[in-house]
């Protein structure tokens, strides 16, 4: 379909009534729901679900979007959005990148960058990252070199 990047995580959505703002369009902060919404199904995947982050006493934090609305997405609409791990310090930072297509005409609706850094959910502080995030968040890691962004 024409991806920024190779072996994409993708999660499919429909623009409904309860998405469109005033001007008749997806509203922005929704772009930003879809994106917590295809992270959270790609941890998931990854075996790094909700009941492990609690179990850890580990999450991964949101600490800044960066987003690139492209063009408008309108109710109705059937949607795609990848995502990709494209940087990890291993320790405490991960960026995930996202690319929001509408298939019917190949357009690219959105590119967003995510920073996320991992923090213990009892304290709320920045806290390394366990071994299990290590071993569930590797193997998806698309090393930034291979961007064609």
């Amino acid at each position: 379909m024409g991806w920024d990047r190779a072996t994409p995580f993708t999660i499919d959505l429909q623009v409904g009534a309860e998405d469109i703002d005033g001007l008749g369009h997806a509203n922005n902060a929704v772009y930003v729901t879809w994106l917590e919404r295809c992270a959270w199904r790609h941890s998931q995947r990854l075996g790094l679900d909700l009941v492990e982050y609690r179990r850890l006493d580990r999450a991964m934090a949101v600490v800044r979007h960066e987003i690139d609305y492209l063009a408008a997405a309108y109710e109705g609409d059937e949607l795609q959005l990848a995502t990709w791990i494209v940087d990890w310090d291993q320790r405490l930072k991960m960026t995930r990148h996202f690319q929001l297509k509408r298939p019917s005409d190949n357009a690219t609706l959105l590119r967003a960058q995510t920073t996320f850094v991992c923090i213990e959910l009892s304290t709320g502080k920045p806290k390394r990252m366990p071994a299990e995030f290590i071993e569930g968040y590797g193997p998806a890691i698309q090393l930034p070199d291979t961007a064609q962004i």
